[in-house]
Protein backbone atom coordinates (compact mmCIF):
# COMPACT_ATOMS: atom_id res chain seq x y z
CA UNK A 1 0.00 0.00 0.00
CA UNK A 2 3.03 2.30 1.19
CA UNK A 3 4.41 1.66 -2.85
CA UNK A 4 1.27 2.60 -4.22
CA UNK A 5 0.53 5.68 -2.28
CA UNK A 6 4.25 6.82 -3.12
CA UNK A 7 3.88 6.23 -6.89
CA UNK A 8 0.62 8.08 -7.04
CA UNK A 9 1.81 10.67 -5.93
CA UNK A 10 4.62 10.93 -8.36
CA UNK A 11 1.75 10.41 -10.94
CA UNK A 12 0.71 13.29 -9.74
CA UNK A 13 3.51 15.26 -9.50
CA UNK A 14 4.30 14.63 -13.06
CA UNK A 15 0.96 15.45 -14.28
CA UNK A 16 0.58 19.01 -12.10
CA UNK A 17 3.87 19.73 -14.67
CA UNK A 18 2.85 19.18 -17.62
CA UNK A 19 3.70 22.46 -20.03
CA UNK A 20 2.14 23.00 -23.35
CA UNK A 21 4.15 21.48 -26.44
CA UNK A 22 2.16 24.34 -28.72
CA UNK A 23 -0.29 27.07 -28.70
CA UNK A 24 -2.94 27.86 -30.96
CA UNK A 25 -6.45 29.38 -31.26
CA UNK A 26 -9.51 27.22 -30.42
CA UNK A 27 -11.82 27.36 -33.58
CA UNK A 28 -14.90 25.47 -32.39
CA UNK A 29 -14.23 23.56 -29.31
CA UNK A 30 -16.24 21.32 -26.83
CA UNK A 31 -17.71 22.51 -23.62
CA UNK A 32 -17.38 20.58 -20.90
CA UNK A 33 -16.71 20.44 -16.79
CA UNK A 34 -18.54 20.50 -13.62
CA UNK A 35 -19.30 22.13 -10.59
CA UNK A 36 -19.11 21.69 -6.85
CA UNK A 37 -21.47 20.88 -3.75
CA UNK A 38 -20.37 24.06 -2.65
CA UNK A 39 -20.92 26.05 -5.67
CA UNK A 40 -19.13 27.32 -8.64
CA UNK A 41 -17.52 24.96 -11.19
CA UNK A 42 -14.83 24.64 -13.96
CA UNK A 43 -15.11 24.81 -18.02
CA UNK A 44 -13.08 23.09 -20.17
CA UNK A 45 -12.99 24.16 -23.64
CA UNK A 46 -10.73 21.68 -26.26
CA UNK A 47 -10.53 20.32 -29.67
CA UNK A 48 -8.52 18.19 -32.07
CA UNK A 49 -6.53 18.67 -34.93
CA UNK A 50 -3.95 17.67 -37.18
CA UNK A 51 -0.28 18.39 -36.75
CA UNK A 52 2.22 16.63 -38.83
CA UNK A 53 0.34 13.81 -39.66
CA UNK A 54 -0.15 13.02 -35.84
CA UNK A 55 -3.46 14.01 -33.73
CA UNK A 56 -2.93 17.29 -31.42
CA UNK A 57 -5.50 17.94 -28.07
CA UNK A 58 -5.91 22.05 -27.69
CA UNK A 59 -8.00 23.29 -25.05
CA UNK A 60 -8.02 26.00 -21.98
CA UNK A 61 -10.50 25.99 -19.11
CA UNK A 62 -11.97 28.48 -16.83
CA UNK A 63 -13.56 28.71 -13.43
CA UNK A 64 -16.40 30.54 -11.97
CA UNK A 65 -16.03 34.09 -10.68
CA UNK A 66 -17.75 32.59 -7.42
CA UNK A 67 -16.18 30.06 -5.66
CA UNK A 68 -16.25 28.22 -2.44
CA UNK A 69 -13.39 29.03 0.09
CA UNK A 70 -13.08 24.96 0.31
CA UNK A 71 -12.61 24.57 -3.36
CA UNK A 72 -9.79 27.32 -3.70
CA UNK A 73 -5.90 25.68 -5.17
CA UNK A 74 -8.49 21.94 -6.55
CA UNK A 75 -8.41 22.75 -9.46
CA UNK A 76 -5.05 20.80 -10.65
CA UNK A 77 -6.05 17.89 -9.34
CA UNK A 78 -9.39 17.82 -10.89
CA UNK A 79 -7.70 19.29 -14.34
CA UNK A 80 -5.17 16.58 -13.80
CA UNK A 81 -7.78 13.66 -13.39
CA UNK A 82 -9.74 14.66 -16.96
CA UNK A 83 -9.06 13.11 -20.04
CA UNK A 84 -9.77 14.00 -23.94
CA UNK A 85 -11.31 11.08 -25.73
CA UNK A 86 -11.72 10.71 -29.59
CA UNK A 87 -13.69 7.57 -30.75
CA UNK A 88 -13.19 5.83 -27.34
CA UNK A 89 -10.04 6.93 -27.20
CA UNK A 90 -8.04 8.37 -24.84
CA UNK A 91 -5.76 11.14 -26.33
CA UNK A 92 -4.11 13.10 -23.26
CA UNK A 93 -4.52 12.17 -19.87
CA UNK A 94 -4.16 15.39 -17.36
CA UNK A 95 -5.55 18.27 -18.68
CA UNK A 96 -3.11 20.61 -16.53
CA UNK A 97 -1.24 21.54 -19.52
CA UNK A 98 -4.52 23.93 -20.62
CA UNK A 99 -4.01 27.67 -19.74
CA UNK A 100 -6.49 29.31 -17.57
CA UNK A 101 -9.32 31.60 -19.19
CA UNK A 102 -11.59 33.92 -17.53
CA UNK A 103 -15.02 32.12 -17.95
CA UNK A 104 -17.05 33.00 -20.99
CA UNK A 105 -19.71 32.34 -23.52
CA UNK A 106 -18.10 31.19 -26.15
CA UNK A 107 -14.15 29.79 -25.96
CA UNK A 108 -13.62 30.11 -29.89
CA UNK A 109 -10.51 32.57 -30.43
CA UNK A 110 -8.95 31.87 -26.75
CA UNK A 111 -5.25 31.04 -26.96
CA UNK A 112 -4.93 27.16 -26.29
CA UNK A 113 -2.38 25.31 -25.14
CA UNK A 114 -1.64 21.95 -27.21
CA UNK A 115 -0.61 18.47 -27.00
CA UNK A 116 0.60 16.14 -29.72
CA UNK A 117 -0.92 12.83 -29.25
CA UNK A 118 0.77 9.13 -30.63
CA UNK A 119 -2.75 8.70 -32.91
CA UNK A 120 -2.02 9.27 -36.27
CA UNK A 121 -4.71 11.97 -37.80
CA UNK A 122 -7.40 9.81 -40.07
CA UNK A 123 -9.54 10.78 -42.69
CA UNK A 124 -12.66 12.08 -40.89
CA UNK A 125 -11.06 13.17 -37.71
CA UNK A 126 -11.49 16.94 -38.34
CA UNK A 127 -15.54 16.07 -38.34
CA UNK A 128 -15.32 14.07 -35.54
CA UNK A 129 -15.97 15.72 -31.82
CA UNK A 130 -13.91 14.77 -28.89
CA UNK A 131 -14.91 13.73 -25.54
CA UNK A 132 -13.79 15.29 -22.18
CA UNK A 133 -14.06 13.24 -19.33
CA UNK A 134 -13.25 14.27 -15.49
CA UNK A 135 -14.31 11.89 -13.07
CA UNK A 136 -16.22 12.70 -9.78
CA UNK A 137 -14.15 13.27 -6.92
CA UNK A 138 -13.92 14.55 -3.29
CA UNK A 139 -11.79 18.27 -3.24
CA UNK A 140 -12.48 19.04 0.35
CA UNK A 141 -12.77 17.12 3.54
CA UNK A 142 -13.46 18.41 7.06
CA UNK A 143 -14.63 16.45 10.04
CA UNK A 144 -14.55 16.80 13.67
CA UNK A 145 -16.86 16.41 16.94
CA UNK A 146 -19.27 18.58 14.89
CA UNK A 147 -19.75 16.97 12.09
CA UNK A 148 -18.23 16.93 8.80
CA UNK A 149 -17.85 19.04 5.52
CA UNK A 150 -17.50 17.18 2.26
CA UNK A 151 -17.23 18.67 -1.45
CA UNK A 152 -17.58 16.95 -4.78
CA UNK A 153 -16.72 17.71 -8.34
CA UNK A 154 -19.25 16.46 -10.35
CA UNK A 155 -18.76 16.44 -14.14
CA UNK A 156 -22.31 18.08 -15.32
CA UNK A 157 -20.97 20.29 -18.15
CA UNK A 158 -19.71 23.62 -18.54
CA UNK A 159 -19.88 25.05 -14.91
CA UNK A 160 -17.81 28.23 -14.89
CA UNK A 161 -20.11 30.42 -16.43
CA UNK A 162 -20.00 33.26 -18.96
CA UNK A 163 -18.36 35.67 -16.59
Amino acid sequence: MKHALILSGLVLAACAGLEPQAVARLDNPVLSGGSYDSGGGITVAAEVREHSGQTMVCGVWAQSRQQSVLTNGVEPKVLGSGSVYLDGQALVRGLNFMPEVPPMADYAGQEAGCMLTDRVWAAGDGDKRPVVRIPRQVVYVDADEGGSIIVNFVQSGPGAGEG
